[in-house]
């Protein structure tokens, strides 16, 4: 009932707030941007509270569109649902699954395994970079972490530690946090650099290749990730004194299966072959001439093939649906600010704290604030880089700073923050486990985010 009586009031604080707005700061929007304002409140309040289910919050947002006259016909409320995007994030979910399913994820976990024997200095050291490159070849954060998790438990008893000693929480905040942020390393590494990278083609920013976008992001990722590693394991032996890791430990056995050491299915081979042929057809060809959706979806067709029989009907139904509604209604708003002008006076609006005389540096660091304040709106990042993305790019015409500085700015900043538990799939289910204490978890997430934008934004000046 308490959960209720906060809804309605939620509710009804958000229509007091739009009534009182329309006779004040709102003045300068059309009625039409107006009501687009309202539905993007509508729409934040429900991704955060989630008084109802995800696809029904996406359809709901989707018949508002057509009940207030904001577009003209079913199809344009539906514009979203067109984006490669959506179906990109699809194929590789459905790849990803066939990599796990012909056992990828126990090479990887043998590798580790193997490494493992050189002592807990070995993995401290190496698990970080391990999982920086990691989404080349398993690009599904949740699959990572889900994949390295039992295998962290395992390396904690192997070497002799307690419960929630100070090498599982570092180990955890590996592959729940670190983990999310090494997502964005390639635009092939997950949902959000997928998307990210599609709206650089739909707002015309930069028709990025594969290669490229890791010499764009990966530098000033990897040297805000380094940072932020460092500290964390300082921090985590700060707060844990007695945990005297670095002592020798009986080491016990490793349960693993030996049968599967010795050679690897002919399947095995098929899968790992055509996937990196893919990597490599978006690596050498151009994107104009072959769409870099067309690899996977014929990747998945050969997986689908009797012979092979990786994705079926049962792995398309099993598919997360809730989510592909969400990004398909959210692609849908964010177009619709854009196309009648919403995100431009919204960026017109804000701009006008920042004092328009000032330099660059102090324009960047202001929007990068801004983008930071506005992240904590969303529980998804794919929802924040939709909305956040076009208000944004609006500011580029105001302020004359290059799209292409601005687009990846609000890139690294999304894609950093972590703060709570929820800003992140991957760190909610690290938080979930309870062996990061509230404390350690919203350090750590204060601190990343912070180096994270940091980093962004004297990429933005100096790099970028």
């Amino acid at each position: 009932m308490r959960v209720l009586r906060l809804h309605y009031l939620m509710v009804f604080t958000l229509i007091f707030v739009f009534i009182i707005g329309r006779s004040t700061f709102l003045l300068n929007f059309t009625l039409e941007q107006q009501l687009t304002l309202g539905l993007l409140l509508l729409a934040v309040y429900l991704w955060v509270a989630a008084p109802i289910p995800t696809g029904s919050t996406s359809i709901l947002l989707l018949a508002c569109m057509l009940l207030l006259n904001l577009v003209d016909s079913v199809e344009e409320a539906m514009v979203g649902f067109l984006s490669p995007a959506l179906y990109f994030i699809l194929m590789l979910s459905l790849i990803s699954h066939s990599l796990v399913k012909v056992g990828v994820d126990r090479v990887i976990a043998r590798f580790l395994l193997k490494i493992s024997k050189g002592g807990p200095k070995i993995i401290i050291a190496s698990l970080p970079i391990f999982i920086l490159f990691l989404p080349i070849i398993l690009p599904s954060a949740i699959a990572r972490f889900k994949m390295l998790l039992p295998l962290v438990t395992k390396l904690n008893h192997y070497y002799g530690y307690p419960e929630k000693s100070l090498f599982e929480k570092y180990c955890l905040y590996v592959i729940g946090m670190l983990n999310q942020n090494a997502t964005m390393i390639i635009f092939t590494g997950g949902g959000f650099p997928i998307l990210a990278s599609q709206l650089l083609r739909d707002y015309n920013v930069a028709n990025i290749g594969w290669l490229d976008w890791i010499l764009q992001i990966g530098p000033p990722l990897w040297i805000g990730s380094l940072i932020v590693v460092l500290f964390v394991w300082q921090f985590l032996k700060k707060t844990l004194p007695d945990d005297e890791w670095f002592n020798d430990r009986k080491k016990l056995p490793l349960v693993h299966d030996e049968k599967r050491e010795e050679t690897m299915p002919v399947l095995f081979w098929i899968v790992i072959s055509s996937f990196l042929v893919m990597i490599v057809t978006w690596i050498v060809t151009d994107q104009r001439y072959i769409p870099l959706l067309l690899p996977p979806m014929i990747l998945v067709v050969l997986y689908s093939i009797p012979k092979i029989n990786l994705i079926n009907n049962k792995v398309i139904r099993n598919y997360d649906w809730e989510n592909f509604l969400l990004l398909g209604s959210s692609f849908s708003l964010g177009m619709l600010m854009a196309e009648n002008g919403t995100a431009s006076v919204l960026a017109k609006e804000l701009i006008s704290v920042v004092s328009p005389d000032g330099s660059i540096v102090v324009k960047i660091i202001a929007i990068a604030i801004f983008i930071l304040l506005l992240r904590f709106l969303f529980v998804v990042p794919s929802s924040a880089m939709i909305v956040i993305f076009p208000i944004v790019m609006s500011y580029s015409e105001l302020i004359g700073i290059p799209l292409e500085k601005l687009a990846f700015l609000v890139i690294m900043i999304i894609g950093g923050v972590m703060v709570l538990p929820i800003h992140s799939p991957t760190a909610f289910l690290a938080y979930e486990t309870g062996i990061l204490k509230k404390k350690e978890q919203y350090t750590i997430g204060i601190f990343s985010s912070v180096v994270i934008m940091i980093t962004a934004i004297f990429a933005a000046i100096y790099y970028w």
